[in-house]
């Protein structure tokens, strides 16, 4: 570039210009393009045209179509010397306007007809910006609006709920940048359009219930109902046995023996009785349990098996007895032995309930986890993650479902020692084969670095939001693509409510400015309010009773 002649930053444009020119080409290499700013010989060479910044969408006229793509660079050479400087942009290509499939034709991504030296630069025009980011009005797929264009606010930011759904998609952003408020407007934007949707939110810190509360069947730990009979033998194992076992392995074969017989004992039909397995949702009794166990014991006479047996029994009585895990346990009432609770076959109405069939004018389903237990959330998760996608499998895709989960790098994070493999198993065959039952995935995290790559990398749209860590860019241009990375560049400067948002689901890689909600449509922020709760005080001795009795009841 150094051996450019140095007067060529004041040519003229000759008088065939198209409006808003820039300048030219000057370098292609592949779907890089190099351009050098030019200025009008009249104007004051102390305030020269003000020229493109970074991120926004500039198009080249070429022979047969107009080429678009994105600033990824801007440079000035010779500052120092006014009337020397040549002012240089980078652009990364990202589609086109061909022009020989007549006036009326659409953008496409890709580039057939690379741009050549001397082709003009120009800043897009709104018709050229609403022409690449919006669908045609009569195009078969509908699309949604969630906010506007960062480069031009008249211009409507848009979704493609078919492309959007179909592939998986994340929002990612560190905390307080918006993500639960993208969320709820993405989500929003969807059900304007889909009123008979089956979505279901995972919400670990209950913040979504106020933003659907319309929409919406909450389901809180108080009145939530998944059975311990819906546990496959992986999510059983975990509560029963756990890692605190000198002998897991053997353990379980035990565990595995004893349910198996237990849910065998409920079917009549010895044939029938004879397929069912401990991983066949079928009820049991947990006193079956506790008579199995005896009946076992009584024919022992060692020692050691004798002591997994109790183990077993000690701890599905210690479940039943734990008032925190009444939804899977009802009726425990407190009783530390086995008992002899009706069993209900209710599969099908906890179904409905959990995936909106009927819908009843309440497409979505918040599954409020604040209240679950911490060592058995990952279980719970596992077995809601492993019911969507079974649920989805045997509707034969008449029913397709959303499932959205809220702090996903908790439930697939990227250190194999971490977590629960169950859970994250669930959520990686989601995110492989979902698309083909009839089930999708939203992965929210303000750890993305933390995060599974394989289970992101099935996800095709992707919402990033402001990001400062390093470590988390690095990550997330390690999963993109590389028309995209000079986007990525924006993600620390972002304001709360921007995106960078790149994938199928959208027609083009941008940054984007989400539409604001609505007050009643907000989600609850759960920052505890310290400045002003440090103002007075507001507890004293009298409520500690009261505290004290709410923890020990976990009420």
């Amino acid at each position: 570039m150094s051996a450019l002649p140095l007067n060529i930053a004041a040519v003229t444009p000759p008088a065939a210009a198209p409006a808003n020119r820039l300048g030219r080409v000057i370098a292609v290499s592949g779907a890089k393009v190099v351009g050098l700013l030019e200025r009008d010989a009249k104007a004051d060479l102390a305030q020269p045209q003000r020229g493109p910044h970074i991120g926004e969408l500039i198009k080249i006229v070429t022979d047969e179509s107009t080429v678009f793509g994105f600033v990824t660079g801007i440079s000035v050479e010779h500052p120092l010397q006014r009337d020397r400087e040549l002012r240089r942009v980078e652009l990364e290509l990202v589609g086109e306007i061909d022009h020989r499939a007549g006036d009326n034709a659409p953008f496409q991504r890709g580039v057939s007809n690379f741009p050549a030296l001397d082709d003009v630069m120009a800043r897009a025009s709104s018709e050229d910006l609403r022409r690449v980011f919006t669908r045609p009005v009569d195009s078969s797929q509908r699309s949604a609006r969630i906010g506007a264009l960062h480069q031009d606010h008249s211009i409507p930011a848009e979704i493609m709920p078919t492309e959007l759904l179909g592939k998986h998609f994340a929002v990612l952003g560190t905390t307080g940048a918006g993500k639960s408020c993208a969320i709820v407007r993405i989500l929003r934007a969807l059900l304007s359009q889909h009123a008979n949707a089956h979505i279901v939110i995972l919400d670990p810190h209950n913040e979504y219930a106020a933003a659907f509360k319309d929409q919406a069947e909450i389901v809180t730990p108080a009145d939530l109902e998944l059975p311990y009979w819906l546990l496959n033998f992986e999510e059983l194992r975990e509560m029963v046995i756990g890692t605190g076992s000198p002998q897991p392995d053997a353990d379980a074969v035990l565990l595995n023996q004893v349910v198996t017989q237990a849910k065998r004992n409920m079917v009549k039909d010895a044939e029938a009785a004879m397929q069912i397995t401990i991983d066949t949702p079928v009820p049991y009794r947990l006193s079956d349990i506790a008579k199995i166990i005896d009946g076992i014991l009584g024919k022992l006479d060692r020692p050691a098996d004798m002591a997994a047996y109790h183990l077993i029994r000690e701890r599905f009585a210690h479940m039943q007895a734990d008032r925190r895990l009444a939804f899977m346990f009802p009726g425990g009432g407190g009783n530390s032995a086995l008992q002899g609770l009706v069993t209900r076959d209710n599969m099908a109405k906890i179904l409905g309930r959990l995936f909106r069939v009927p819908v009843g004018g309440k497409p979505v389903t918040v599954l409020d986890t604040s209240g679950v237990p911490a060592e058995i959330l990952n279980v719970v998760v596992s077995l809601l993650c492993r019911m969507s996608f079974d649920f989805a499998l045997w509707s034969e895709q008449k029913a397709p479902v959303l499932l959205v989960c809220e702090e996903a790098h908790r439930y697939a994070p990227a250190d194999t020692k971490a977590g629960f493999e169950p859970t994250k198993r669930a959520l990686s065959r989601i995110a492989k084969e979902g698309r083909k039952y009839g089930v999708s995935l939203c992965l929210i995290s303000r750890r993305q670095s933390e995060l599974d790559t394989t289970v992101l990398s099935q996800c095709s749209t992707i919402f990033a939001l402001r990001m400062t860590s390093q470590k988390d860019q690095e990550f997330l241009a390690a999963a993109l693509p590389e028309s995209s990375l000079g986007l990525m560049s924006e993600l620390p400067s972002l304001r709360n409510g921007q995106a960078i948002a790149v994938g199928e689901g959208v027609p083009l890689p941008t940054r984007i400015d989400f539409d604001r909600l609505a007050e009643a449509h907000q989600p609850h922020s759960r920052t505890a309010p310290f400045a002003s709760a440090w103002q007075q005080d507001q507890l004293g001795a009298a409520d500690l009773g009261d505290i004290v009795k709410r923890w020990r009841h976990q009420v």
